[in-house]
């Protein structure tokens, strides 16, 4: 399948919201039904207004305000919405609709997913990691204690709409987050792509509507092949079996990001694949000194590496006592499964110290 092709049979539809297929969406599937918006504090602010003055629908929708940050993607805040939702009568053949980021989607899919045991949900992300990650492949969750996505199922939305109007009200930090998960696609799938990304030099250039389709594609493309994640979807996780814990083990500290945390996987994962001799020394500059150009590497302590490898061993890719993640086989060539010794992974994190 060509890139549209793949964006159609993941339910993606990119362009103004407005001139999609939106509202027709909500008149001939929707029409009788209640409808829930799902938002955080931010999307509450800056783009809530616009999608209920857009849609006339929308005027009586409920909202739900989710608290901000990874930090609260958790049961205890879920608990809370479905007794929400319990309270205001929404049943199997009403609609949610979230609105924001990977902490939206993830959460806004999951309690759409157990509630009443599934009713429909569209995501509508705000965020540049939501329109070229978190919201597409039907992936929802939540974490546990600090163990990332520890619970959660597979259940795709009805419809993606990507704006990328949203992304002018995001702070540089934000459309960097979602930049690293581009950067891990090109690696993991495209020496092309790669060679374009690593020549951007602004935040605006990251926005690039063309660049956004090209990304989702990719990850369609790994979804339609393998849905429930059981052989070459896993090459998405390349970057976050060390990222998920180093955010895992800082989300109360250092509050890193998750974009931020995937970018300081892809280092430590890249020198993994270099010292197993699958990469080579001028490709693992080359994805250090890229990377770093847009990544601060944080302060950390050492002492730190054996509590971020004990957090990797309930990784749930694992199997059979062993922490598996994946390798490049130069750029844009990625293996799975592969084991990742407790050295490697500590010589990994030395390296990541030696860059900063």
């Amino acid at each position: 399948m060509n890139s549209e092709e793949l964006l159609k049979a993941c339910h993606i539809e990119n362009g103004s919201l407005v001139d999609s297929s939106f509202q027709a969406v909500l008149n001939e599937q929707y029409a009788s039904s209640r409808i829930v918006i799902m938002v955080d504090e931010n999307t509450h602010d800056c783009c809530l207004e616009y999608l209920i003055t857009s849609f006339d629908q929308l005027a009586e929708a409920e909202v739900m305000l989710l608290p901000v940050g990874e930090e609260n993607k958790v049961m205890e805040v879920c608990f809370q919405v479905w007794e929400a939702l319990t309270e205001y009568g929404i049943g199997r053949d009403d609609l949610i609709i979230n609105l924001g980021g990977g902490v939206v989607t993830d959460m806004g899919g999951f309690i759409a997913a157990v509630y009443k045991r599934g009713i429909d949900f569209i995501h509508i992300p705000t965020t540049l990691l939501g329109m070229v990650d978190a919201s597409i492949g039907g992936k929802t969750g939540i974490d546990l204690g600090n163990y990332k996505n520890q619970l959660g199922v597979f259940k795709e939305p009805v419809k993606i709409y990507t704006d990328a109007g949203f992304l002018n009200s995001l702070p540089d930090q934000e459309v960097l987050n979602g930049f690293a998960e581009m950067l891990k696609h090109a690696l993991i799938t495209s020496a092309d792509l790669w060679l374009d990304l690593k020549t951007i030099s602004s935040i605006d250039e990251m926005k690039d509507l063309s660049r956004i389709k090209t990304s989702q594609a990719i990850k369609c493309n790994a979804v339609l092949l393998d849905p429930l994640d059981k052989g070459q979807r896993k090459n998405l996780n390349f970057g976050h079996t060390v990222g998920h814990a180093i955010e895992g083990f800082y989300l109360d500290s250092l509050g890193l990001s998750h974009g931020h945390c995937v970018a300081l996987g892809i280092y430590v994962e890249s020198y993994i694949s270099f010292a197993k001799g699958f990469l080579s020394e001028e490709e693992l500059k080359e994805i250090s000194e890229t990377i770093r150009f847009w990544f601060e590497v944080p302060e950390f302590d050492s002492s730190a590496f054996d509590s971020i490898v004990q957090l990797m061993k309930n990784d749930k890719k694992n199997l059979a006592n062993k922490i598996l993640g994946c390798a490049l086989k130069g750029v844009g060539n990625c293996m799975w499964d592969v084991e990742y010794t407790h050295s490697e992974i500590k010589d990994g994190l030395k390296y990541l110290l030696k860059l900063k």
